[in-house]
């Protein structure tokens, strides 16, 4: 890389998105080298940083983000240990945490082997060593601390001392008590690791023993008395033995370790390498970027595309293309109006996606990869070189074209500015002619005319501009491809209030072919606003029209779906009916043949056994035209039967004849050898209409009355009703309700003596249909109502 390209890489501010993505990681050694990322220059390697980057951003999305906290640097601490070096519990612990991470970052990465990511070889690579992590977190239990269980010898040393404090805390004691006017405070404590009391000094000879320490003021002695110096050499002795014990474990692990010195640095460097990829993951997320589509053939597009350093929220999205059916592209526009913005995203996304991160763009994006991508951004002007603005960029200007080529992208702000206007502009049209020649994809801002008409007349050169509002006076910042821009400066000047004379004498100034260049500029731009009204309001017309559209399809489907699910739930219940009818008739047949064998047994059976089949026969063909019988409305009331008629059950099915009608309206009927009474409305005269048909007629009538009770009410009031007639009433009103389909169902009994409310809910209990039922809550009648949720 040479220095022109990492001076282009900060003039487009790439470390700056580079420690937005160190502050993504988590390990210091995963922020140094996300810091240090450059861009790539190779394909493949761009597109297998950009697939890792993917990959952990899928991870993400069903596993979560797997934890790199206990990554801590370890390459050199074990290899201390594998010259001999004894690790003190630091260091010791930091390794433990290593593995600890490596262990689970590696249950992470094996959690769904059904998908497979091409970061999953960095997982395998992974070697948990469980038996020396529990081994250093058993025996350390705190910087500079040992757990007693880190050997049985250390913990017989500690349960020593611990006897031996114990053993002078007692001495001590007793002196305390026997001794106390000698004493300053009835206190014991240390000095040297040994136990001392504190004793007045015009009575230290009262108390015999060794003196260890004196009080600033010389009014305390601190004296251990001679009964606990046996105490406190043996104490002495058994701290000696401990910290022995000690380093003989410190060295011991620090062995252990630098046994498995190779394990744990891969662990330690793959660890690294995950937290950067993942690192990349959390930074996609949080630019809501995507992976772009790498292409060969030195283009690029960039859709919706967003500055990664502006305010996600404020920024505005721009359309950016080049190389593709141009491979220059000459930006114009007003001041501030968002050209160098334009040119800065271009190449720091450019950068961004050959450093493997995702770009803040919308779909059908794509990008190139280029061996540099060169920029003369900014003024440079140089008091101590004494170097001009013009000149600090031309000097620039020479570097890039020095090292342009054919996979280079040049990025030029106000190419030629700073010298004279005429000279500078034939300067730039050189420049940018030089540049595509080496074969070099060029963007370029300016504000020369010149450079407009050769762009609009020059084959593979494209004119873009930043819109500017001029009866706002603010930009918009939206970049027109293939429009050119206007500087503004007159309607500018207009409407901050420069008088009309003066704008009319600089008018006069500029000559007659540029004053119609820039009207023709200004229609093309009031036609090119018109015609995007235009758009925008066809656009909004067809998006009405589609959601009309959708919303009627999604309504017909709804009403296709009811008329579907009625007509399935009326051919279920009449076949339902059926099948209860044809055993039923199975039992008839089943009795007569009894009866019949008890009074004649010379019956002739062939007769019965054909009427049987006819039956039969018939009902199976009204099963079969069920599945598609076209729909029939249900026919009107006969005429009321008399004597003779034949007649039809209604709520058997059965055909009989009118034997006699009584005066109170009731008939009888003889259906076989039955004779049967029944009312008029429970009858139908059968006129000229076949077997065949009654069967489909009665199935029809079953399954639209069905789908009448589907309109069941979802409350039932039994009030004033005795617990009989409540109940009886009750269990009409679950059976409507169950064949509704109901969900939940209200029964009010009211409150009262509570007899009602006791008998329902008690039935409720015992129902087949009730899922749960509760009292009513405060609004829905308390415990006056009962609330049942239905199976």
């Amino acid at each position: 890389m040479t220095d022109l390209f990492e001076k282009s890489i900060h003039t487009l501010e790439l470390p700056r998105v580079l420690e937005l993505l160190a502050g993504q990681a988590v390990s210091e050694e995963a922020k140094d080298r996300c810091r240090a990322l450059r861009p790539s220059v190779d394909g493949d390697g761009v597109a297998r940083l950009l697939a890792e980057t993917s990959a952990a951003r899928t991870m993400m999305d069903t596993r979560g983000t797997p934890s790199f906290s206990g990554v801590k640097p370890v390459a050199a601490i074990v290899q201390r240990a594998d010259l001999g070096g004894m690790l003190n519990t630091r260091e010791l612990l930091d390794i433990a945490g290593v593995l600890k991470t490596a262990r689970s970052v590696g249950e992470y990465g094996s959690g769904d082997e059904r998908k497979k990511t091409c970061i999953d070889a960095l997982f395998r690579c992974l070697t948990p060593n469980k038996y020396l992590e529990e081994r250093i977190t058993g025996s350390i239990v705190g910087e500079g601390e040992l757990a007693d269980a880190a050997s049985p010898e250390l913990a017989n040393i500690r349960r020593h001392i611990r006897l031996t404090e114990n053993k002078a805390r007692e001495v001590l004691q007793k002196i305390i008590s026997h001794s106390s006017r000698y004493l300053q405070e009835n206190l014991v404590t240390l000095r040297g690791d040994r136990y001392v009391v504190p004793v007045k000094a015009e009575c230290k000879g009262d108390v015999p023993g060794l003196v260890h320490d004196v009080s600033s003021s010389g009014s305390t002695y601190f004296i251990e008395p001679m009964g606990v110096v046996q105490a406190n050499n043996e104490l002495k002795e058994w701290q000696a033995r401990e910290e022995k014990e000690i380093e003989r474990i410190l060295r011991e692990l620090s062995a252990e370790a630098a046994k498995f010195r190779e394990e744990i640095t891969t662990d330690y460097e793959m660890l690294v390498t995950l937290d950067g990829i993942f690192a990349r993951g959390k930074l996609s997320y949080r630019m809501n970027a995507m992976e772009p589509r790498l292409a060969q053939d030195g283009s690029l597009v960039l859709r919706h595309a967003r500055h990664p350093l502006l305010d996600s929220k404020k920024a505005v999205p721009i359309d950016l293309r080049l190389g593709t059916d141009f491979d220059t592209l000459v930006i114009t526009g007003p001041n501030t109006g968002g050209k160098t913005v334009a040119l800065k995203t271009l190449g720091l996304l450019t950068l961004m996606a050959q450093c493997g991160l995702h770009l803040p763009v919308d779909d059908g994006s794509h990008v190139s990869v280029f061996d540099s991508v060169l920029s003369d951004i900014g003024d440079e002007q140089s008091i101590e070189q004494s170097l001009s603005t013009f000149s600090s960029h031309m000097t620039n200007t020479v570097k890039i074209l020095a090292e342009a080529g054919e996979r280079t992208m040049i990025l030029f702000d106000e190419l030629g500015a700073g010298t004279d206007p005429i000279e500078g502009a034939a300067l730039a049209v050189a420049i940018i002619e030089e540049a595509r020649n080496l074969g070099a994809r060029v963007g370029a801002t300016t504000h020369y005319a010149e450079l407009k008409v050769y762009a609009m007349t020059t084959p593979g050169v494209e004119n873009a501009s930043c819109e500017f509002d001029v009866e706002t006076l603010r930009p918009t910042y939206r970049l027109l491809i293939g429009v050119p821009g206007k500087s503004n400066a007159f309607a500018i000047s207009r409407r901050l209030g420069l008088p009309e004379h003066i704008i009319d004498r600089a008018s006069e100034q500029i000559n007659a072919e540029n004053v119609q260049f820039e009207d023709v500029l200004s229609q093309l731009e009031s036609q090119r606003q018109a015609m995007e009204g235009e758009t925008r309001e066809a656009a909004r017309l067809r998006q009405t029209m589609e959601e009309d559209a959708a919303a009627a399809r999604a309504y017909r489907k709804k009403l296709e779906a009811e008329r579907d699910k009625a007509l399935e739930q009326a051919r279920k219940e009449a076949r339902t009916i059926l099948d209860e009818a044809r055993a039923a008739s199975d039992q008839v047949f089943q009795e007569l043949s009894e009866m019949r064998k008890k009074q004649r047994k010379e019956e002739d059976w062939q007769a019965v056994n054909e009427q049987r089949a006819e039956l039969r026969r018939r009902l199976n063909e009204a099963d079969g035209r069920l599945g598609a019988r076209p729909e029939e409305e249900v026919p009107p009331p006969t005429r009321p039967a008399q004597k003779g008629d034949t007649v039809e059950l209604l709520s058997m099915g059965t055909q009989a004849t009118v034997l006699s009608v009584n005066k109170d309206g009731v008939l009888q009927l003889q259906a076989g050898i039955l004779k049967i009474s029944a009312k008029q409305e429970e009858v139908r005269v059968v006129e000229g209409e076949t077997a065949a048909q009654k069967e489909t007629r009665k199935a029809i009538q079953r399954s639209q009355q069905t789908l009448r009770t589907m309109g069941a009410k979802p409350e039932v009031d039994l009030r004033g009703l005795m617990t009989d007639e409540a109940l009886a009433v009750l269990d009409r009103f679950l059976d409507d309700a169950m064949l509704a389909k109901l969900e939940s169902v209200t029964i009010i009994h009211g409150k009262g003596t509570g007899a009602v409310r006791k008998a329902v809910r008690d039935h409720l209990r015992r129902s087949r249909y009730i899922k749960s039922f509760r009292p009513g809550r405060y609004g829905e009648g308390e415990d006056g109502v009962t609330v049942a949720e239905l199976k």
